[in-house]
């Protein structure tokens, strides 16, 4: 394996959704479930965090049995606990509260330390014509490089 560990993302996040504040929490894994992530087995789409008993948790994340693992595997979309501060629970179950605003992770990486983290973040659902705008801008930036590009 090389030296660097994988980072997780959900790309889809990015489109569906304004991301408004980010917060870094930490992820309650099995043994397995740690050594699937270092091998970058791992999907965050569809994936989103509830509060339930002034505890936080991620749901429908998927990660995937571990190749070597035998009958202590997990399982693939079990919810997992989010390690956060009181404070940043209570702030996030009231803000999540707010009409047409939700939680929802978009990273899992290792941080220096070698610990699996989850960014989440708190997120405003786009509409259509949003989306338009962002597929629009995206195109308007590609076809600015490839100008660039030709200029050099």
């Amino acid at each position: 394996m090389s030296g660097r560990t994988p980072e997780i993302k959900n790309k889809k996040a990015f489109f569906d959704y304004e991301i408004l504040e980010k917060y870094e929490a930490g992820i309650e894994l099995k043994g397995t479930e740690v050594k699937s992530l270092r091998e970058g087995k791992a999907n965050l789409r569809d994936s989103f965090v509830r509060i339930e008993n002034d505890e936080a948790y991620l749901f429908n994340a998927y990660i995937a049995p571990y190749s070597h693992g035998n009958l202590f595997n997990h399982e693939p979309t079990r919810r997992r606990k989010l390690l956060l501060h009181k404070k940043e629970i209570k702030r996030l179950l009231g803000k999540s509260q707010e009409k047409g605003l939700t939680i929802i992770p978009l990273r899992i990486y290792f941080n220096k330390r070698g610990k699996a983290k989850v960014e989440i973040a708190l997120a405003k659902g786009k509409k259509l014509y949003d989306k338009r705008e962002t597929i629009k801008r995206r195109d308007l930036e590609r076809e600015a490089q490839k100008a660039m590009k030709q200029w050099r």
